[in-house]
């Protein structure tokens, strides 16, 4: 490990190690690569702690500082745009948006969390399934947590109470010295009861340690109730919870270890925390007291070796995950593997792929990657794609077992699947990404002679429509072109489609508090429809955000003149001035819906648009996302030329984030866009390197009915019934009636009549508004303002906008 820079294999990952001299802890000297170094030798043990649990990072990037000046820390969810695309990730939709997190997997992931200083790793109880769906819990944790006047020595005592009624129940608990303050107390679960039932049990137990030794545990989080006691906080039970890793260090001035130890120290005057040495001398001994709670009952304690994919060998988790398997199937009716999670005479090796032509009651075909010491599958009804401008269905089944990778045979007929599999082929691959639940893209290189004729490239996504049960396992599955580009699953299937590599980036919903920690560009938010330009060097394209080609409704930006000779990609806003002098959404909506020649022309010259540049994606058939913004930006101001053309660049402003909110509320604009100066352009990604701070409260909105008009408006529509999709529902947020231009009410009637349905979309729409309700297919999709949101979830006086012919109803997500 020494010297400032390496590049390094880890577990088949080329990694880049920098700044390896680099002091992480002052008061020791430890440096980077000792950090890397202990990882590295812990990963045996501290990666079955913490396998397919989302992680959750303290970082430190400039080390954890000395006593009266610590170093800034970071608590990070989210992974960075520019983690690499092979490492494990878990997709947790929370409230109001879904979160990326890191799974530790694997010793590669370790180690890059080394490399960015993520000293402590934290996770909950829980571990997702290969669907992405979060499981019960399969581990109890007790928090001892010393008050003042109370220390180690008080928590040990707490800990044989709290081992004794574990014990009762049938539980053997395993502690843990934190390398912080108390003691954590581990017990390994069946995983049949819910995150609230452990939670309510961990409340009662506490309840009952305080009960039986008030002097000494107290169950109740308050300060004041602590002093010279240890609370047994059962709270990090909740689902919502996270605790750190066995194994994981500590960001205190020393590197302590959340150290796992026996009963037998926990009994000695002389406990204490331990560093990172001592663990390794722990580790290297072969001690693992904690494998009893990551791997189940029948471990002796000692440290398990790995397998070639760098995953313990234990493989209790896979049997569970093979739960499904086995309840579908007889093993004494059918020849099917069932002896587990094995080959034939050899273990698996992490790459295996198969895939199986099955005459069940139709042809299809199986396709399955070895994942987590299971065959992750998906039947594909209409087969392997052939080429990359069409996408097949593929339909996520049940996890099979590794031995499933050789089977041939016949299932009998009345067995689940009855009929003939062959193998088509099988080989191994080489993974780009994988987000349980959500997306896989692989290499695959097949058998000689096998079906897919060499090596080929696949992306599965999830397509999160459907209806019934069957959602959850919708995928498609696309060959992906020759330059190994990923594709979007709505516009893939346009053969000649120059934008659908290059779909925008999206920015989260915040406020000036979101912008800590790192460099931010701001830039004021233009009140239009996005625009994606791409250009050859014969024609500019314009399209919008879900990739239709608009090119023919606003020709005055696309003569080829106005811009540089070479092909590029460039990322802007269109925009209609009113006239007050600033952007006017309503007055776009004039130009929006046109694309006849004639139309356009009459309408140019009643609203005139202009293009607002603010990124520049490729030039000269460069592709810069992986740039950092700043650099982007350079770009963009050498690319962009005035010509006379209406084509501007966004301004940078160059003043407190404070300041400009002021003005931008000063000129009645609708806020502003703060951009991480580091941010890399990932296309199709709403990220939180992009922060859209807006003035006014705007959501856009999927129309599901309406209510007829009154008076004037008799013949046309009263209000629309809008929701925002929330999984396969649409949940009913209210009605809106105000804020229509005459020219919407007229085409507004025949629109919805062309989409009249019989039934509601919705989920939940009171009586008083469903009693005169005509209901339609939800595919429209509007924007309106509102005051707030009520008690109840609805729209407080929503105004009509207009409508966001850009997006598509499963775009629509709650704004913050």
């Amino acid at each position: 490990m020494a010297g400032p820079k390496e590049r390094v294999r880890v577990a088949g990952r080329e990694l880049n190690l920098t700044n390896l001299d680099k002091i992480i802890y002052p008061e020791t000297g430890t440096t980077k690569a000792d950090v890397l170094a202990y990882y590295a030798a812990v990963a045996h043990v501290l990666i079955p702690a913490a396998a397919n649990r989302p992680a959750t990072r303290k970082r430190w990037v400039n080390g954890v500082g000395s006593p009266g000046q610590p170093g800034e820390v970071f608590f990070q969810k989210n992974l960075e745009d520019s983690a690499p695309g092979w490492l494990p990730r878990a997709a947790i939709t929370h409230k109001d948006r879904t979160i990326y997190y890191p799974m530790v997997n694997d010793p590669a992931t370790l180690t890059w969390f080394g490399q960015i200083n993520s000293l402590e790793i934290h996770v909950p109880q829980w571990q997702v399934d290969s669907h992405g769906k979060q499981l019960n819990p399969d581990r109890l944790v007790l928090d001892l947590d010393p008050g003042d006047g109370a220390g180690l020595a008080e928590c040990a005592e707490v800990a044989f109470l709290a081992r004794a009624i574990l014990q009762d129940v049938g539980l053997e608990p395993v502690p843990v010295t934190s390398g912080s303050k108390g003691i954590h107390l581990y017990a390994r679960l069946d995983g049949t009861q819910t995150s609230d039932q452990i939670s309510d049990f961990a409340h009662e137990l506490a309840r009952a340690l305080e009960a039986d030794h008030p002097n000494l545990a107290v169950s109740d989080m308050k300060k004041t109730l602590r002093k010279g006691k240890v609370l047994v906080d059962w709270s990090q039970n909740s689902a919502a919870k996270t605790t750190i890793v066995p194994y994981s260090l500590r960001g205190r001035l020393t590197p302590t270890v959340a150290a796992p130890r026996t009963w037998q120290e926990i009994g000695s005057p002389k406990l204490e925390h331990l560093d990172y040495k001592a663990v390794l001398r722990r580790v290297k001994a072969g001690k693992d007291p904690f494998a009893a709670v990551a791997s189940g009952a029948g471990h002796t304690g000692d440290a398990r070796s790995l397998g070639p994919s760098g995953e313990g060998t234990d493989d209790v988790g896979a049997h569970a995950r093979l739960e499904r398997y086995r309840s579908m199937r007889d093993p004494d009716a059918t020849p099917e593997p069932f002896s587990g999670t094995s080959f034939s005479g050899a273990s698996g090796t992490g790459d295996t792929f198969v895939i199986q032509e099955h005459h069940a009651s139709r042809l299809h075909f199986d396709f399955r990657l070895e994942h987590e010491g299971v065959l992750v599958s998906w039947a594909l009804p209409k087969g392997v794609p052939e080429s990359g401008g069409k996408n097949h269905l593929a339909v996520q089944t049940e996890d099979h077992p590794l031995d499933y990778a050789t089977f041939e045979g016949t299932i009998p007929k009345g067995q689940y699947g009855a009929g003939e599999v062959t193998i088509w082929d099988h080989g191994t691959y080489e993974l780009e990404k994988w987000i349980n639940g959500r997306e896989v893209i692989a290499t695959l290189t097949g058998a000689e002679g096998g079906g897919l004729g060499g090596t080929r490239k696949f992306a599965l996504i999830h397509t999160g429509r459907g209806q019934g049960r069957d959602t959850e396992g919708q995928w498609l599955i696309h060959l992906m072109d020759k330059d190994h580009h990923t594709f979007h699953p709505r516009r893939a299937h346009v053969e000649d489609e120059p934008a659908a590599d290059f779909s925008p980036m999206m920015a989260t919903s915040g406020t000036a508090a979101d912008l800590h920690g790192s460099d931010w560009q701001f830039e004021l938010k233009w009140d239009g429809v996005r625009a994606l330009l791409v250009a050859d060097e014969k024609k500019v394209r314009i399209f919008s955000r879900n990739g239709i080609d608009v090119t023919a409704t606003y020709p005055e930006l696309t003569d080829r003149s106005c811009w540089p000779a070479g092909p590029f990609v460039a990322d802007g806003e269109i925009i209609a001035v009113g006239p007050s002098g600033k952007p006017d959404f309503g007055l776009l909506q004039g130009r929006m819906k046109l694309t006849r020649p004639g139309d356009v022309a009459k309408a140019r010259a009643d609203i005139p648009v202009r293009l607002v540049l603010f990124d520049l994606l490729s030039d000269g058939g460069e592709d810069l996302r992986r740039l950092p913004l700043v650099k982007r930006r350079q770009r963009l101001e050498q690319f962009y030329r005035p010509s006379g053309c209406p084509v501007e660049l966004s301004p940078v402003l160059d003043e407190r984030i404070e300041h400009i909110l002021e003005s931008a509320q000063e000129l009645g604009l609708e806020g502003v866009m703060a951009k991480r100066t580091d941010s890399r352009y990932v296309s199709g990604r709403r990220t939180r390197t992009w922060i859209k701070i807006k003035l006014h409260q705007t959501q856009e909105v999927v129309v599901g009915g309406w209510r007829a008009g009154k008076g004037g408006r008799q013949s046309s529509v009263g209000s629309l019934l809008v929701g925002i999709p929330d999984g396969n529902k649409l949940r009913y947020v209210g009605r809106v009636g105000s804020g229509f231009s005459t020219r919407e009410l007229e085409g507004l009637r025949q629109k919805v009549d062309h989409l009249a349905r019989k039934t509601s979309p919705f989920e939940d729409v009171p009586v008083e508004d469903a009693s005169d309700a005509h209901w339609v297919t939800p595919r429209l999709v509007g924007e309106v303002t509102f005051g707030e949101w009520t008690g109840s979830g609805k729209l407080r006086h929503p105004v009509w906008r207009g409508w966001r012919l850009d997006k598509t109803a499963d775009e629509v997500l709650p704004e913050a």
